[in-house]
């Protein structure tokens, strides 16, 4: 260790939410971000800063449960043993299925793997990877021969050029966003290609606002002008490419001209050609995409015409030039390389590639391996709806939300004879539909391997002691194997042994490959328990040189050489594609949907924490100004999206012209156990790209109309279950949001209340302060015991009239009220008390309202801001929306 660094008090490990995979320094009362991590140096975003928080034991699985009752792990082990044993013996291997995720860690994903497809023989193995990479997966295997993200998160630094296509980085990955922001200098241009204006499109020069579902057309259309310029490599393309003429000729016919382009894609020609001409002009060029290239029915063609131009320009593998897949879990790439993906082997190798299977087999000692691809998650789960599959073994996601038409989900999850479900927490939506429920290990407990999205595996480190009874997913894994017949073959006692036979897997398919296959660890194989524990950060393929340092490499392909049979990269032609969900006079809006700054996936972690919720405390649907006029919405009005699906959307309108006319969005976060009817997948189908599997999460259609509501509520009390009785059958809309000291919801219905004789059924007791104005329909109750504040009731005819919770949430902190604060109970706040308004800060809990009275009182920076509020001082991720307000107040005040 160098001299000059100072020892770290804490645990280093990995962050657990999404793929950047930013190294943290933990405890059970902080985290901070470590700065020897390469991913972050030391940067973490609001989420990661606040993970200690939702190190509670509110809401564990603690015990395992058969049929919702507690039952010991020797019982548990033998009814799963049993059901998959039965499925087997009665209906074959394909009967049983798995469903893993991109939380587990890299030695939970091999031994699922091994025990799925290698011993009980089952293909059926996908992963919730495949909802948001799997077309990057593809798209890489076409055109580099393997699954392998050519650059490393430098060059999105080093680039003079920076391209973020379908990613708003500001929300879904910040610190690599930070790293973006603090790379920005003089001639260094960046270009947003989204149909919406988000966060991420404050960093932009140029904002693409294209029309949904047209990136291959803007793509083919560079080609083509990087053909008519001569801005190709020519060169490059005759010694390193296959594929060229062909590709050309396909995207002439797409996209002949910019005037095409612009026309097709609702461009401003001028946009489209200054695109093209920077990028032609730039030879240091990154092309970073996401979700919104991935989560289409033409997501592979959406990359691949991304790599098209970068293969075409020879910017792969180069310093500040490469194409770039941001991936969207923490260990979506671990789970590929040992083969999580259902028609993937393990060790990045495939069904179809000759000897492959044998291979895998005689390295395991197994003659149980399937002969073809399983089924990927979405027909997987219709497998399930049809009764093909008996047993289908869930791990550590939350499908009954995640899937598109989550509704048909449900069903599938209802009527399958066993569902097992490997899970931290007790109560997630899927988790009501299990048979058998297994307590998991979580975050901090977790000890093992991750690999974020530049190919760098990090240890993920338990620096909190297991429950009693709550054991590792691998330890449960191995332990059903063992309960199976194949203890010979799962003999691991430590993640460390895993990851050895992982390792050493990889070296024997590198070597089989003769030296073609990139991914290779096979260096990291004889890692003692002692270094493995110490395993610093490391990029793959990793080599061992004769000194015995272990080297990562950041950059891939940059001699030219790639992991074809002919060692030549392929252009792959992409023809015209559009959505397959079309608008039309029923439902002529298309619906968009994606992640928001402050939650993860569907808040079974990030609810815990209550300042996560204050950023966007509802659901909502964000809407072009014209189209709320026209469908006569109101800013904060709820409202419904209606789609083909049977299950509608709730949310409150946010109106803004970040929204291109005839689009919404809504974000994916909300399930049924904080919302009535706020999950977003209910508006998706089940339709997927052909090639990768992947859904098309990103253009759903819908109609909108505005939620008829006589009142408005907000409800808090000091502690309550996840559900109110009669609540259903009171409301339209619900959506609850815990807060520091007290539970709360919102609540809105059509439906005459007599609030007054009502009162008690929501205060879960008889009010003891009650204020009533039925003419401005207007309601206030309070249930006071002993002094001590249980519960509140507050009601009008507008939820614009209701008070700020900030300062009635400080209440029920209280062992006794305050005279001051039982004299303003009912009015929600006391007159001295500053109404911080709508949450921008979320690490500092400062709102709008005190921003924009400190831009009127001289504070005209985000820096100044920063020195007297603090907002923006920490993880930077409201940053975007600080100048937003700057510029808003400063142009309105001249």
């Amino acid at each position: 260790m160098d001299s000059k660094v100072k020892p770290v008090a804490g645990t280093q490990t990995t962050c657990p939410y999404c793929g950047v995979g930013c190294g943290v320094t933990a405890t059970p009362s902080e985290v901070t971000g470590d700065e020897r991590h390469p991913a972050n140096q030391g940067r973490l975003c609001v989420k990661g800063s606040a993970l200690h928080e939702t190190l509670v034991p509110s809401g564990r699985l603690l015990k395992p449960r058969i049929a919702g009752e507690d039952r010991s792990w020797p019982e548990a082990l033998a009814a799963v043993s049993s059901a998959i044993r039965d499925a087997v013996a009665q209906y074959g291997p394909g009967s049983v299925a798995f469903y893993l995720s991109g939380q587990l860690l890299t030695e939970d994903y091999f031994v699922a793997n091994k025990l799925a497809k290698g011993f009980i023989g089952t293909p059926h193995v996908d992963t919730n990877s495949r909802l948001c990479m799997s077309a990057a997966v593809a798209a890489h295997k076409r055109a580099f021969g393997e699954d392998c993200v050519p650059g490393c998160y430098e060059d999105l630094e080093l680039a003079d050029l920076l391209v973020l296509a379908g990613s708003n980085a500001a929300w879904a990955h910040p610190v690599l966003y930070q790293r973006m922001q603090a790379s920005q200098r003089a001639g260094r241009r960046v270009v947003v290609i989204d149909p919406r204006r988000t966060a991420t499109a404050e960093l932009a020069d140029l904002h693409l606002k294209l029309k949904p579902g047209t990136d291959t057309v803007l793509f083919n259309g560079l080609l083509v002008w990087l053909t008519q310029h001569e801005a190709t490599d020519r060169s490059y393309i005759a010694e390193h490419c296959s594929g060229f003429a062909e590709t050309l000729v396909c995207a002439q016919e797409v996209a002949p001209s910019v005037t095409s382009v612009a026309a097709q894609c609702d461009l401003d020609e001028d946009d489209v050609e200054r695109f093209y001409r920077w990028y032609a002009d730039t030879p240091r060029t990154v092309t970073a995409f996401s979700q919104g290239i991935n989560q289409a029915v033409t997501g592979t063609d959406k990359c691949n015409a991304i790599i098209n131009c970068h293969l075409a320009t020879g910017r792969v593998g180069q310093p500040g030039a490469s194409p770039f897949s941001l991936t969207g879990q923490p260990n979506a790439m671990g789970g590929r390389e040992v083969g999580g993906l259902a028609n993937t082997l393990a060790a990045h190798m495939e069904y179809d590639t000759a000897g492959a299977r044998e291979r895998l087999a005689g390295f395991w000692g197994t003659d149980r391996l399937p002969e073809a691809p399983g089924l990927k998650a979405v027909d997987l789960f219709d497998a399930v709806h049809r009764g093909d599959i008996k047993v289908l073994w869930i791990m550590g996601t939350n499908p009954a939300v995640s899937l598109p038409d989550s509704a048909r989900v449900c069903e599938a999850l209802a009527g399958c004879p066993t569902v097992i479900v490997s899970d931290c927490m007790a109560n997630t939506d899927t988790i009501a539909f299990a048979d058998i429920l297994l307590p998991a290990a979580g975050w901090g407990e977790k000890d093992g391997t991750v690999s974020n999205s530049e190919r760098c595996i990090s240890r993920q480190r338990s620096f909190l002691p297991l429950p009693t009874e709550v054991w590792p997913d691998w330890r449960i894994l191995t332990s059903v194997a063992c309960e199976l017949g194949y203890a010979k073959a799962f003999r691991f006692q430590s993640p460390a042994e895993i990851f050895r036979e992982h390792a050493a897997l990889s070296a024997l398919a590198c070597r089989a490959s003769n030296g073609r296959q990139v991914f290779d660890i096979g260096a990291l194989g004889q890692l003692t328990e002692a270094r493995y524990n110490q395993l610093e950060p490391i990029q793959w393929p990793v080599t061992l040189d004769e000194a015995g340092v272990v080297t990562g490499m950041p950059r891939l392909f940059s001699d030219g050489r790639f992991a074809t049979d002919d060692g030549r990269a392929r252009l792959v032609p992409i023809p015209a594609g559009l959505p397959r969900q079309i608008v039309t006079s029923r439902y002529p809006l298309v619906v968009n949907t994606g992640r928001i700054r402050d939650q993860w996936h569907t808040m079974t972690r990030t609810a815990l924490v209550s300042r996560l919720l204050t950023h966007r405390q509802e659901p909502f649907v964000e809407i072009h100004p014209d189209d709320a006029h026209r469908l006569g919405v109101c800013e904060g009005a709820l409202c419904q999206l209606t789609g083909p699906g049977p299950e509608p959307f709730i949310g409150r309108v946010r109106i803004t012209s970040d929204q291109r006319p005839g689009e919404v969005f809504i974000p994916i976060h909300w399930s049924g156990r904080f919302a009535s009817q706020s999950v977003a997948t209910n508006l998706i189908a089940a339709v997927t790209d052909p090639i990768s599997g992947q859904p098309e999460s990103k253009h759903g259609v819908a109609s909108l109309r505005r939620l008829a509501c006589r009142w408005q509520a907000r409800l808090m009390r000091r502690s309550a279950s996840d559900e109110l009785p009669g609540l259903t059958g009171l409301c339209d809309y619900w959506c609850r949001q815990p807060l520091a000291h007290s539970d709360s919801w919102w609540l809105a219905g059509s439906q005459t209340m007599d609030w007054e004789s009502e009162a008690s059924i929501w205060l879960a007791g008889e009010p003891q302060l009650v204020m009533a104005d039925s003419a401005q329909g207007r309601f206030r109750a309070a249930r006071v015991i002993d002094g001590r504040l249980e519960a509140v009731l507050l009601v009008d005819s507008d939820v614009g009239l209701l008070p700020d919770l900030a300062w009635l949430d400080e209440c029920f902190a209280a062992d006794r009220l305050s005279p001051d604060q039982r004299q303003y109970l009912l009015a929600g706040r006391s007159v001295d008390t500053e109404e911080i308004g709508a949450l921008v800060c979320s690490c500092f809990q400062v709102g709008d309202r005190q921003i924009i009275n400190a831009i009127r009182g001289g504070q005209k920076t985000v820096e100044a801001l920063g020195k007297i509020l603090k907002c923006g001082t920490n993880c930077g991720s409201c940053v975007p929306e600080l100048r937003e307000l700057l510029q808003d107040e400063l142009l309105e005040t001249g």
